[in-house]
């Protein structure tokens, strides 16, 4: 005759519904059930729940979470060490928020050696009050048992573990070996590890890689978390590497590392080899506009993301004009954006607005902590109740308010911020915006004298002496997918607008054609070289060497005739009527040509065309 047991789950809830617990067959695999032939007295019930809700043994794990429990030598962990021993099918282990000496963990990790099923090992915030010394001791005896016991890893939690790159010198054999090229999640967070930490570490997982590859079965890293460990350039740098070569991950979480443009650059490239990320948090790092640029060009390759934070991170209106090209033209399951405390400007975040109108599945949009100002908050909700999506808008009670401009108008972060630096004798171009990054600057083409002359210093003779092929011409000297290249053009070649019909042909037609072959590229390559032109006119504040010009009559004209071409796109239309009508005073020295420019702006945008 089989003798009953009690389900101890089940009689909880029965308890809690106000009923008497029954007898049934017990399901479980843990040796903690007694034979009974009563039904089990509420009191007991109360003794079991508290119990389970300290020490939780079922579904494959064993937890001692939260115990505050001083762990020093092996008497002090005798009980769990018991229960580990005891546990058959030991799948996952807490032991965070307790504090474990070094022979408490060789003791522990005796047990250990026996359980090859193990997958999760939940153990952040597990040295508290400990000597930095101690930790990596313990570290390498938990390391070493799982190895011993052949565990298949699939989680490993060592969060808040203050243990530096010594610490992590201490797992590196553990990472490298095959109980972790089955790891799915790796979670570091708050650990101290710093570059050198960051180096091994991503020494650690290039290596688990490459064998795991050549069993057959490559590691498929899927959440990695390492925020508030100072990684900077160059640790960000190597885990890129890495990244890249896995191509698994979907949630990236680096926040607070001190990483700048160079390191945010790193990890874009490695983004865009990674097609099923679907979180990318990067929040109080330092974009400035490179990065920004960089990372947009990495979101274009991607179709699966959903959250996005690069909150605090220094995007600035340029980088703000450019992730919304992205947004314009993929992202197709975005739900959130977080691109607060990033000296955004009013301008700027109207556009960030206008380009989350037709994404289904957004819920949140975060611009708090920027440079609105009051007027600039209110403009902000009224576009997103105008367009149904109030309700996505965060709080705006940080605001910073409109921002004060330098004496030129540019914005410095107190780094090397130029457009060019020096490497080996070589100018670097740093845009941001090519897939490769930083490269050499390929030399120009060989081109007639007088086209050098005429892009030096621009007259309407020499316009007109270049001849029928002045066209084919300048389009084989511009290179139009540099921003700052073709805003410069376009700006010197639209000065010389003049009321000679002859002149104003050659004008147009040349703008024309650089214009039709710069748009015809992606919507990042166009929004930025309009928010760089936006830069040069004074209606937005600027990075770097980018200065103002002095705005001329005809540079308004010529861009009035560019708006109605067919290959300026309409939400290009959009984005100038913002900035024209947020900053017009800049222009107010040509206030007829800037009133008709938006006239020409506000009929293109308008429902009916």
């Amino acid at each position: 005759m089989k003798k009953k047991y009690i389900d101890v789950t089940h009689c909880i809830n029965e308890q809690a519904r106000g009923k008497e617990a029954p007898l049934v067959y017990c399901h479980w695999e843990a040796p903690i059930l007694t034979p009974i032939t009563t039904t089990m007295a509420s009191d007991d019930i109360g003794l079991l729940a508290e119990a389970l809700s300290k020490t939780h043994v079922g579904d494959g794990e064993l937890s001692y979470k939260g115990r505050g429990l001083k762990l020093d030598g092996a008497e002090s962990v005798k009980e769990l060490v018991r229960d580990i021993e005891k546990y058959q099918g030991l799948r996952a282990l807490r032991l965070e928020g307790n504090t474990l000496g070094v022979e408490a963990a060789k003791a522990i990790a005796k047990a250990l050696e026996s359980k090859d099923q193990l997958q999760s090992c939940h153990w952040s915030d597990m040295f508290t009050g400990r000597l930095r010394s101690e930790i990596p001791n313990a570290l390498r005896s938990l390391g070493s048992a799982l190895m011993t016991a052949g565990a298949r890893l699939t989680e490993l939690d060592l969060s808040d573990n203050a243990f530096g790159p010594d610490g992590v010198k201490s797992i590196e054999t553990l990472l490298k070996s095959s109980a972790c090229h089955s790891l799915l999640e790796l979670r570091l967070n708050n650990c101290g590890m710093g570059i050198g930490g960051g180096k091994i570490l991503a020494r650690a997982l290039t290596d688990c890689h490459k064998q795991s590859s050549v069993l057959g079965c490559p590691l498929k890293l899927k959440v990695f978390i390492a925020g508030r460990n100072r990684l900077e350039n160059e640790g960000a740098t190597a885990l890129a590497k890495a990244f890249q070569l896995m191509g698994s991950l979907e949630e990236v979480h680096m926040p607070q590392n001190g990483i700048n443009h160079a390191g945010v650059t790193a990890l874009a490239t490695a983004m865009q080899h990674n097609p099923h990320l679907r979180v990318l948090n990067l929040n109080d790092n330092t974009f400035t506009k490179r990065g920004a640029l960089a990372m947009a060009q990495a979101l274009r390759h991607l179709k699966c993301v959903q959250v996005i934070n690069f909150g605090d991170c220094l995007v600035r209106s340029e980088g703000a004009i450019a992730l919304s090209a992205v947004l314009r033209e993929g992202l197709p399951t975005l739900k959130e954006l977080n691109l607060s405390f990033g000296e955004i400007t009013e301008a700027a975040a109207l556009v960030v607005a206008q380009a989350v109108r037709d994404k289904p599945l957004m819920e949140k949009l975060d611009l708090n902590g920027n440079c609105l100002g009051e007027d600039g908050c209110e403009a902000l909700k009224e576009t997103m109740d105008n367009m149904n999506l109030a309700d996505l808008l965060g709080s705006l009670s940080d605001d910073e308010g409109e921002p004060d401009e330098d004496e030129d108008g540019n914005e410095t972060d107190g780094e090397v911020d130029d457009d060019e630096e020096e490497e080996d004798g070589r100018e670097i171009k740093f845009n941001g915006v090519t897939d490769e990054g930083a490269r050499p600057v390929e030399p120009t083409p060989a081109c007639h004298p007088e086209v050098l002359s005429f892009l030096s210093s621009p007259t309407t003779e020499a316009l007109i002496q270049l001849g029928d092929d002045r066209t084919a011409f300048i389009q084989r000297q511009v290179d139009v997918t540099d921003p700052d290249v073709a805003a410069d053009a376009f700006l010197k070649i639209s000065s010389l607008y003049t009321d000679d019909s002859e002149i104003t042909k050659a004008v147009l037609e040349t703008v024309d054609a650089l214009l039709r072959k710069a748009f015809s590229g992606s919507s990042l390559q166009t929004y930025s070289i309009l928010s760089t032109l936006l830069v040069m006119l004074g209606l937005l504040k600027g990075e770097g060497k980018v200065r103002k010009v002095q705005v001329l009559p005809g540079h308004l004209l010529v861009l009035e005739h560019v708006v109605q071409q067919d290959y300026f796109p309409q939400d290009h239309a959009s984005l100038l009527d913002t900035f024209v009508t947020r900053h017009g005073k800049a222009l107010n020295c040509c206030s007829s040509a800037r009133d008709s420019l938006k006239s020409t702006l506000e009929r293109c945008i308008s429902p009916e065309c």
